[in-house]
């Protein structure tokens, strides 16, 4: 059976590094939102006076947010077409709350829900001291606008989305990302995404 595991979550919680974890385990097209369309998404902001590290901005949110999710959409039911798992990594916040939208990627697909197991992994955090940490510590441009707004980004990292597609319960697990990231704590993921939910 096919996988579609979602790693979903705001902004710094760590899901492309959980993510990653997984992958050594589970061969899969590893699609992260920022990866598709993180170059196009900077030059058009910037080409428009805005920063480019600024993914809250009215403008992005309007013009270029769909652009960057149909894309990474795309190049997963091409993935699913072919053969592969796919891991998606991204917040996928308004897709959560569409249930048609997990349906229309499975069809797409010229596949069945029952021929992949889809499975969301909710990143989360509690330690944000250490989260605070860990952003100053990787030095990336894109983080900036996090510290900058420390108070505003601390309160949506342990927020969980809703998930409104017509998938288990069981195939849902809210994994708070503070602390060390253990071998424990990576098998325990793993055997979430090993175990098939019956259709």
């Amino acid at each position: 059976m096919q996988k579609l595991v979602f790693f979903v979550g705001v902004a710094g919680t760590g899901k492309t590094t959980v993510a990653k974890k997984l992958a050594v385990r589970i061969p899969a097209a590893f699609l992260d939102r920022d990866t598709v369309g993180g170059r196009f998404v900077e030059k058009f902001l910037e080409a428009n006076g805005l920063d480019p590290n600024d993914r809250d901005s009215a403008f992005y949110k309007e013009h270029l947010r769909d652009l960057e999710y149909d894309t990474t959409k795309d190049i997963c039911i091409e993935n699913l077409n072919a053969g592969q798992n796919v891991f998606m990594i991204s917040p996928f916040t308004a897709e959560l709350k569409n249930r048609e939208w997990i349906e229309e990627v499975i069809s797409a697909a010229g596949l069945t829900k029952a021929e992949v197991d889809v499975k969301v992994i909710v990143v989360t955090l509690q330690d944000m001291d250490l989260q605070k940490e860990r952003i100053i510590d990787r030095q990336t441009e894109r983080d900036q606008w996090k510290l900058d707004h420390w108070d505003d980004f601390k309160k949506r990292v342990d927020f969980v989305p809703e998930v409104n597609w017509d998938i288990p319960q069981t195939s849902i697990k809210v994994f708070d990302n503070s602390g060390t990231l253990t071998d424990e704590k990576v098998e325990d993921l793993y055997q979430f995404l090993l175990n098939e939910n019956e259709k």
